[in-house]
């Protein structure tokens, strides 16, 4: 018969779970890759902190640029379909307006990809009843933080960026909000193969938050 296991809400609240969660799957990578890398930990952190006991995560902006593309994809198959339908000098007004709206699209989902979304790879949000309605949001950017050349052979690390507000009464009242960064070698999460110990890793995240909820003001 299996232990319970008592998992700790970055808010300290517990939640008892009747059966541990399974083995995770082996992550491996090529470790010359920092590509490679930094995806490995983004997938790591949005498993970890979309756990039905963390937060449930919001796809807000991969819907709007998956929005994007797709409306760019329909505009060109509308226009090549009827420029293929009716004689050149016709289509030509409606293939000029197809191609400069297709650039349009595109122009869009490449500028919010870099100026709104920018790091972000992770939004999730949280509601709790305490006499009223209460919302968590936390918004986390990471990047590959280029080795120090002070300490040359800790190597690349990777680098969150997080900020948690706390609010009630549908975003009207602030309980609390909190910014905090931090940041670890690579080296401490994959072994010299490549795989990637994700327990260590979630154990890393979880303390960031909890720091992170912790000492918001």
């Amino acid at each position: 018969m299996s232990t319970p296991l008592t998992l700790l809400r970055p808010n300290g609240s517990e939640r008892r779970l009747e059966n541990p969660p399974s083995k995770l799957d082996e992550v491996k990578v090529n470790n010359a890759s920092l590509t490679e890398l930094k995806l490995a930990c983004d997938d790591a952190l949005r498993r970890y902190l979309s756990k039905p006991e963390h937060f449930k995560i919001q796809h807000t902006h991969t819907d709007i640029r998956l929005a994007l593309g797709y409306a760019g994809v329909i505009v060109a198959a509308v226009t090549g379909l009827y420029s293929w339908k009716r004689e050149f000098e016709e289509t030509k007004p409606v293939v000029w307006i197809g191609v400069i709206l297709y650039m349009l699209l595109t122009s869009i989902q490449t500028l919010y990809s870099y100026f709104i979304e920018g790091e972000t790879v992770f939004v999730g949000k949280r509601k709790t009843v305490n006499k009223r309605i209460e919302t968590e949001r936390l918004t986390i950017g990471a990047k590959t933080a280029p080795s120090d050349k002070a300490q040359s052979a800790v190597g690349p690390r990777y680098s969150l960026n997080a900020a948690y507000v706390h609010t009630a009464n549908n975003g009207k009242s602030l309980i609390r909000k909190s910014k905090q960064s931090t940041e670890a070698p690579y080296t401490t999460w994959f072994d010299e193969e490549g795989r990637m110990d994700e327990v260590a890793f979630g154990e890393w995240v979880g303390a960031f938050v909890e720091k992170l909820v912790g000492e918001s003001s």
